[in-house]
């Protein structure tokens, strides 16, 4: 029978949630890992019974797991991500310049046709690339060796790349986004790298409109115009019609355009969602009412949207990875949140149920299709 898995992972492990196509009943498995940091789980496109797991401790370390029956059990793949090249520096809080670390796989992203293909985003800064299903890892070494890496700083949460989008126009193409460093794009598979960040400004850099060291807190793409990338970055909602060689500012009529997730309608490319925050000081929802905000033009003109979501005393956050899409239509929408709800609406965003509560801190939510 069809139906939709929707992928959670939290601080305290992994859970699956899957559902029958008309996404009414819900059944929770977990904790896979239990006590482990899941930073990302992703299911293969091509093949739905294939599901990574990147598994993190700090006395253990970084594992990767692998599942090839649909979450049943579980198997830890190769685990060898070794920067390439000279290791080099990058600067600190104090300006400083530090070595590059590898601390944690931030973000996976299985590619669209082959399940043995998945890319992983590292903190610190670096893009690797597995071909035999997670076994064998190598770093595609041209982004972190791009020029301006001694200017790229960590963010709060460390130097993560945590967006990985691949182009299914141009398969050569791949976009990512470092905190904070950036926006970049490669069109040759990864080998070679150019800062795509023109028209950000930030206020808080000593440079504001610099070429590099923005806080990209997400992008987005829809797979029918991959050409036009949305940007939820710390402070201002921003647009690209350009494949990212140039941004403008869509934040409109938000109440506050900080926040962390950006997602875009599976059937309406135009169709955005972004969750407000009160700001960088105060990461919970605007007055502590818990809403999505929704625009159907791509930006610029915003609605709310917190019918079945707590409107008074909610001061919980949304971060980057939380927030996810389904592809039935109508398109289904699911976000998680640090005090451990998931939330999803089976109606574009109009109303909203609880699909699970008092579950760990939630980092990250994917949704596989069953057919």
């Amino acid at each position: 029978m069809a139906g939709v898995r929707l992928l959670v992972g939290t601080r305290k492990g992994g859970f699956i949630l899957t559902a029958a196509e008309d996404r009414n009943d819900w059944r929770i498995d977990g904790p896979h890992f239990a006590g482990w940091e899941i930073y990302h789980m992703a299911g293969s496109p091509a093949d739905p019974q294939r599901i990574y797991a990147s598994q993190v401790s700090d006395w253990f370390g970084q594992v990767i797991q692998r599942s090839d029956d649909g979450g049943k059990t579980w198997d830890a793949v190769g685990n060898a991500f070794d920067y390439e090249g000279d290791v080099g520096t990058h600067q600190w809080f104090d300006g400083s310049l530090k070595p590059w670390q590898f601390k944690r796989v931030w973000h996976l992203e299985p590619a669209p046709d082959d399940p043995d293909k998945i890319y992983a985003g590292i903190e610190d800064a670096a893009l690797f690339l597995s071909e035999d299903g997670g076994q064998n890892w190598r770093e595609l070494p041209g982004l972190r060796g791009h020029g301006t890496g001694p200017d790229w700083m960590p963010g709060a949460g460390g130097m993560c790349l945590h967006t990985i989008l691949l182009n299914p126009a141009h398969p050569g193409r791949i976009t990512v986004a470092i905190s904070a460093a950036g926006a970049f794009r490669s069109d040759d598979y990864g080998e070679t790298w150019k800062p795509i960040n023109r028209g950000l400004h930030s206020a808080q850099m000593p440079v504001p409109d610099a070429e590099v060291g923005h806080c990209v807190h997400r992008l987005a793409a829809h797979p029918a115009q991959p050409d036009v990338l949305y940007m939820q970055k710390h402070w201002d909602v921003m647009r690209s019609d350009d494949a990212g060689d140039n941004w403008y500012r869509i934040s409109g009529n938000l109440p506050s355009d900080f926040g962390f997730p950006i997602a875009v309608h599976a059937q309406e490319p135009e169709t955005i969602y972004v969750v407000p925050l009160t700001g960088d000081d105060q990461r919970f929802p605007v007055d502590g009412r818990l809403q999505v905000f929704r625009s159907r033009s791509g930006g610029n003109d915003w609605e709310a949207l917190g019918n079945g979501l707590p409107q008074s005393h909610c001061y919980v956050n949304v971060l980057r990875d939380a927030m996810t899409v389904d592809a039935i239509d109508p398109c289904g929408i699911y976000f998680g949140t640090t005090g451990g709800q998931v939330y999803a609406s089976t109606d574009s965003g109009d109303s909203w149920q609880t699909l699970a509560r008092d579950l760990p801190p939630v980092l990250s939510l994917e949704v596989q299709y069953l057919p």
